[in-house]
Formats: structure tokens, C-alpha cells, sequence
């Protein structure tokens, strides 16, 4: 929630989002630069497991621009959308001969920011 440009930005933070970043940064690339409604039904088709949680991020979202800055939710496209690493959880699986394997289960940080589109501007990937 920062200004740019004279431009306001809104965000919305998923803490702990149970997936690595390499998963999630395909289903994160494939909404940048799509209005909100377009990113959400294609979210919503996705057949990856974790496309709920980014839908939930995005709804949030979509929820912050609508109630505390009077957006129109329209106009909104999502202008990024990036993840980082958080924890890592750390398990084994028992093998033969007492040995251990290990199993790591990764977490993320999921973070989308959503910007009113003006009538200026022309994105590529929006279809009206």
C-alpha cells in the first residue's frame, strides 16, 4: 500500500503457503499484466494444486483494493505478483539397512499487488 507515480498500489501477503517457489512462479507469471477478473478465472481452470491459494491471495486482493482505497474493480489488473522462500520443514523417510532419506517441505511467501489501469495504458495479455 504505497504510492507511485501518483499511482496507488494494493497488495495483499500469503504467509506460509505450503509449495515451493519453483511451483509457484509459473501460476504467478501466467497473471501479470491480466485484469483481475481474466487472472481469477484463470486460476480458477488451473489444475495445479496450489492455483486456490494464489486465488485466495488474489480475491484478498481484489477485497483491500475495493474496501480501503474505493478502486473499481474493472479497471484493477495485477501488476505484480512474486514469491519468496520462507521455512523449510525438514522429515525422513526410514530405508533399508537403517539408512534415512531426506524430505524437505518446503514453504513460500506469496505476495500480488494489484494497480487501477488507466485509460492510457495498454497492456499486453487484456482483452476488453
Amino acid at each position: 500500500m504505497s504510492k507511485n507515480d501518483n499511482k496507488k498500489l494494493v497488495k495483499s501477503i500469503n504467509k506460509n503457503v505450503r509449495s515451493s517457489t519453483r511451483k509457484l512462479k509459473p501460476i504467478l507469471k501466467s497473471i501479470v499484466g491480466k485484469k483481475v477478473g481474466i487472472a481469477v478465472r484463470d486460476l480458477s481452470f488451473s489444475d495445479k494444486r496450489i492455483s486456490n491459494d494464489v486465488k485466495k491471495t488474489l480475491s484478498s486482493a481484489i477485497a483491500n483494493a475495493e474496501n480501503n482505497f474505493q478502486f473499481d474493480i474493472d479497471k484493477l489488473i495485477v501488476k505484480e505478483a512474486y514469491c519468496g522462500k520462507q521455512v523449510v520443514m525438514k522429515r525422513f523417510r526410514a530405508r533399508a539397512k537403517g539408512r534415512a532419506a531426506p524430505i524437505k517441505k518446503p514453504f513460500s511467501n506469496l505476495t500480488i499487488v494489484l494497480s487501477e489501469l488507466n485509460k492510457t495504458e495498454v497492456k499486453h495479455g487484456t482483452k476488453s
